[in-house]
């Protein structure tokens, strides 16, 4: 393995937001449909129909270009894709193969603080298949596959990167700022259990320091991002142990058995002549001028690594509190308004960089902890919660009417019931107890009735120091500061 390095690029298939097909008026919505319902004689590949091109589609496929920095062709044909397979309604797909939409261009992500740069070969739009169900059924003793067409036409855009990735961790940094930048621009939801975004990997091995390739394997059937990650892994670890055996890498078609953690052979791989590509003759090329793209490019939002690096600068945030908060546009939003709430409230504009990071904190931790309880991908709109409630807890705890133990209780019971904090602590009388002669007299009572902790204390145990202040949040429910209650403690057991 150590004398080898993997070559590997991906292609990525990502279902378009559209409200209708590639090629025809029929909903693009067919996520629970009844089978062969959202179908017409185009989508059916019937005689005599012509397709006509959905502008939303290459509308969205010229954004995604831009945000990648690709160069935009402005003139673009579409082409038929001919190969003989059950879920190809017509016999052929309409793809692009000569002059796709968008060239060149790249990802940057980050990865355990390093920049990595993957250059894009291509992107290109064309129609999504139709669905086989394999075993669906059994017909006179025999197990047969089904057809669902309601996907076939789907508009379905394909992210083609060059051979520039090196690593699974590496292609699955590339795959999800992928997907996060087109959630942002709201291109797709890019759902992998959906299957609205799709990928596809072609790993090769050479030994280290040769310049030629080695053979290419492409691997199919991943649908998530851990059974990419172990696909990956699996294929270079079985390329390189032919490799080290003396033995060739065939070039083929493999796809991943999740159960086992393998690849099997399923066909030999391609090559683009295999598909007998030719002009689509019922499509005619698509010719933009420079102010079409133009206003395509006026749309672009601030994407995710700009307002990552925004946020260190404008808010002195640390590289992955940024990258937290701006991986998802709707928590990026979330934080900043909750911040400018807090602000406004205290009558300011000035950015006072320890409540931003205090903010940032709270969203990474207790909040994104409330939120996974959800689900994986839960925000704050899917809750009770406002943002304006968010900044009401954070002003209760940075004025210091509640301890920051009593603000993560206060927090859950927020996501319980949609309280108002300040209804939530003065119903359970949480405020926070700053009166030095009941806090001293609390601390005494616990001295003493734990007199062994004291005896522990004293001959060196510095975690029976923990146990006492344990006892005092305990007693009190967290209204009083850990911090403070530490050091009377330590004051009273070293006055002794």
């Amino acid at each position: 393995m150590e004398d080898f390095q993997p070559v590997i690029g991906l292609e990525v298939h990502v279902q378009l937001s559209t409200k209708s097909k590639m090629f025809c008026s029929c909903s693009r919505d067919y996520f629970n449909a009844l089978p062969n319902t959202k179908v017409c004689p185009v989508c059916l590949g019937m005689p005599g129909v012509l397709p006509v091109i959905n502008k939303k589609a290459v509308d969205l496929t010229i954004l995604t270009g831009l945000a990648f920095g690709c160069k935009i062709n402005e003139y673009s044909t579409f082409a038929r894709k001919n190969y003989p397979y059950p879920d190809l309604v017509k016999g052929y797909q309409i793809s692009q193969f000569e002059e796709p939409l968008c060239l060149d261009g790249s990802v940057k992500f980050n990865i355990d603080n390093t920049l990595v740069n993957v250059a894009l070969e291509r992107i290109h739009l064309e129609e999504d298949t139709a669905r086989l169900i394999h075993d669906a059924d059994i017909v006179q003793g025999e197990p047969v596959s089904l057809m669902d067409v309601n996907r076939s036409g789907v508009p379905l855009m394909e992210v083609v990167s060059k051979p520039d990735i090196n690593s699974a961790d590496e292609a699955i940094g590339y795959l999800k700022k992928l997907r996060q930048t087109l959630r942002y621009l709201e291109i797709s939801d890019a759902d992998m259990e959906k299957g609205s975004f799709r990928c596809d990997a072609n790993i090769s091995v050479k030994p280290k320091g040769e310049k030629k390739l080695g053979s290419k394997v492409e691997v199919k059937n991943m649908n998530s991002f851990r059974s990419i990650h172990k696909a990956i892994e699996t294929e270079i670890i079985r390329q390189s142990n032919l490799l080290t055996k003396g033995e060739k890498v065939v070039q083929e078609t493999r796809g991943f058995v999740d159960a086992q953690g393998i690849t099997v052979s399923q066909r030999s791989k391609e090559q683009a002549h295999d598909y007998r590509y030719f002009p689509e003759p019922d499509l005619p090329p698509l010719i933009f001028k420079k102010s079409q793209i133009d206003s395509i490019n006026e749309s672009l939002i601030e994407l995710p690594n700009e307002k990552s690096k925004r946020f260190q600068d404008e808010y002195q945030l640390a590289a992955d509190e940024a990258e937290f908060l701006s991986s998802s546009k709707i928590r990026a939003n979330n934080y900043e308004e909750t911040l400018k709430i807090f602000l406004k409230n205290r009558s300011t504009n000035k950015i006072d960089f320890e409540i931003a990071k205090t903010i940032a904190n709270w969203y990474m931790g207790d909040i994104a902890k409330n939120l996974n309880q959800i689900s994986i991908d839960a925000e704050l709109q899917d809750t009770q919660v406002s943002t304006q409630q968010i900044s009401s807890l954070m002003t209760l705890l940075l004025d210091n009417k509640i301890t920051n133990s009593v603000a993560k209780t206060v927090l859950e019971k927020m996501f319980e019931n949609g309280q108002d904090p300040e209804k939530i602590v003065e119903n359970e009388g949480l405020a926070q107890m700053n009166n030095d002669d009941e806090i001293n007299k609390i601390i005494e009572k616990i001295l003493e009735n734990n007199e062994k902790a004291i005896a522990d204390f004293k001959s060196g145990k510095e975690t029976a120091i923990g146990f006492l202040v344990g006892q005092a949040m305990k007693a009190t429910r967290g209204r009083i500061d850990a911090n403070n209650v530490k050091e009377i403690i330590v004051k009273k057991l070293n006055k002794d």
